[in-house]
């Protein structure tokens, strides 16, 4: 069960995302979480450097979709302006918004990616979907109430799977 929670990779943050390597692999999907990923969990708008990113994608032909367990009106208030498409509500770790993600791109799940902070959530529910699951840090060291209950428990995660010798990276 352990290794449900282990990424594929596991890089500082989406900018240290090597998008050739991911072309080369057949990937023309992103599947990213929102909050903690992309911008802090309680930013509004997205970031000049978020934007500069989100564009080198579509340059380079991805799609991308944000999946997230916001609401609407978080996820609609961030995503809307810059014409992102989103799932809100998500249930992850629930592969349901994933697969639906996959649909909206009109992409099989072996073309996309999974992008997020959280173990419990984005990686487990990546993971158990089949997709290829990049874990980053969290973009703020603050949490929302319910993240940080997760975060205790991923935590624990992190130490069993470094025990275990499952991972060769540290938590940063």
């Amino acid at each position: 069960m352990i290794k449900k929670f282990i990424p594929d990779q596991y890089v500082p943050s989406v900018y240290d995302i090597d998008i050739e390597v991911l072309k080369e692999k057949g990937i023309k999907g992103i599947i990213t979480d929102l909050d903690n990923t992309l911008v802090e969990w309680d930013r509004k708008d997205a970031t000049e450097e978020l934007l500069e990113w989100l564009q080198k994608l579509e340059d380079e032909g991805f799609e991308v979709v944000i999946v997230s367990n916001n609401n609407e009106k978080r996820v609609h208030t961030f995503a809307a302006p810059h014409g992102l498409t989103f799932i809100h509500s998500a249930k992850k770790p629930f592969s349901k918004a994933f697969r639906a993600a996959c649909r909206l791109m009109n992409l099989q799940h072996s073309e996309a990616v999974v992008i997020g902070d959280q173990l419990l959530t984005d990686i487990l529910g990546g993971n158990r979907a089949g997709f290829h699951t990049i874990l980053v840090v969290p973009v703020a060291a603050t949490d929302g109430i319910l993240t940080k209950f997760n975060r205790s428990i991923e935590q624990r995660v992190f130490r069993a799977m470094k025990r275990k010798g499952l991972i060769e990276w540290e938590k940063k």
